[in-house]
């Protein structure tokens, strides 16, 4: 028992917890160029969910419509608009080249 009571703090003091280490950070952007094309995928990202679950939302609605003619529609409205967020998604890098070009002509 005396035997872990020495060896345990000498263990815990000889480690690297003895010394103080650098962090680096791997995540960070280095050029305007690649905090872009970060924006141009997390643009792309979140269109695309968001659309998705609209795309969702409507197939459900259309499912459950049964002869009813307002949901039928709604389920058409929800459709239209997964359209238009494929849309927008698929139009992100467009928008991001014209930041480039405002920011500095990258």
């Amino acid at each position: 028992m005396l035997l872990v009571g020495v060896l345990v703090p000498a263990l815990l003091l000889s480690g690297p917890a003895a010394r103080a280490e650098t962090v680096q950070y791997v995540a960070l952007a280095q050029t305007v160029d690649q905090v872009l094309g970060n924006i141009r995928n997390w643009i792309m990202g979140i269109l695309a969910g968001v659309a998705l679950v609209f795309f969702t939302i409507g197939g459900l609605r259309y499912l459950m419509a049964g002869d009813n003619p307002g949901e039928v529609e709604k389920a058409k409205g929800a459709f239209k608009a997964a359209g238009i967020g494929f849309g927008l998604a698929a139009l992100a890098p467009l928008v991001v080249e014209i930041l480039k070009t405002l920011v500095g002509g990258l």
